[in-house]
């Protein structure tokens, strides 16, 4: 069983009520659902939420909320909680080769395909799985909020990084991506369920501090991250701007 789960909290520091904004007469939340619902691979798509007024507006438009803690510190906690409670409440049997797929809340028109690309490699042998794409220019491999990836021949991570990794000796810096492949990791996460049991259990690593990228606490312990190429490239929200700047493109 594959289960998708968006994590929506209320209180973003940057854009509160992130969810419940306009784009263009519905709902991020419920953009975001109706995208999620549409990718074959899942066997149910659930919000995870702390806040009642999110709530409210899935169960309006007829899909499934989990309520869960406030005082999560990321999405990967939050998505364990509602799978636990899903559990608990007998709504799901609850394998330990499920997977859980961690839909970021924030991008009203993913594409379901995109979804079912990263559903496609959970064969059960795979812990951990996300997504990674061409970087096609040096403004944005030398942009610290696009996290870098550095892979093995399995398409397996060996490094995340802010940084442009790795460094090309002899090479001006704007024309690294032209001499070498980097990729950028793109944000759709798959958990086997005993994993992410486990790497919700984990304290904050040394690497992950430094570089305020949590996917560095799991290969720190140990765990394996697939990474599967997708050429899809849809626009998140972080501000109410990024809407404007939506509506405006057409979507």
């Amino acid at each position: 069983m594959i289960i998708g789960i968006i994590p929506a909290r209320y209180g973003s520091s940057r854009f509160p009520g992130k969810p419940l904004a306009d784009i263009g007469g519905k709902s991020m939340i419920q953009r975001v659902l109706e995208q999620a619902s549409q990718a074959t691979s899942l066997s149910k798509v659930v919000v995870a939420t702390d806040d009642e007024r999110i709530a409210e507006a899935v169960r309006r438009i007829g899909f499934e909320v989990v309520m869960t803690r406030t005082d999560h510190p990321s999405g990967t906690d939050r998505c364990w909680e509602a799978y636990d409670r899903l559990k608990a409440d007998g709504v799901i049997t609850g394998n330990l080769s499920d997977y859980i797929l961690n839909i970021q809340g924030d991008e009203p028109f993913i594409d379901p395909a995109q979804i079912d690309e990263l559903a496609s490699v959970l064969d059960g042998t795979i812990e951990l799985a996300t997504q990674m794409a061409t970087v096609d220019s040096a403004a944005m491999l030398h942009d610290p909020k696009e996290a870098k990836i550095v892979i093995n021949e399995q398409n397996e991570a060996l490094y995340f990084s802010r940084s442009a990794v790795p460094y090309l000796w002899g090479v001006e810096p704007e024309h690294w991506h032209e001499r070498h492949a980097y990729h950028r990791h793109v944000g759709l996460y798959a958990y086997r369920a005993d994993v992410l049991e486990k790497i919700t259990q984990l304290p904050p690593s040394p690497l992950e501090r430094i570089e305020s990228l949590e996917q560095l606490r799991w290969l720190e312990a140990g765990y394996r991250i697939k990474l599967v190429d997708t050429t899809y490239q849809t626009p998140s929200v972080d501000s109410p701007g990024d809407i404007e700047k939506i509506l405006q493109s057409g979507l």
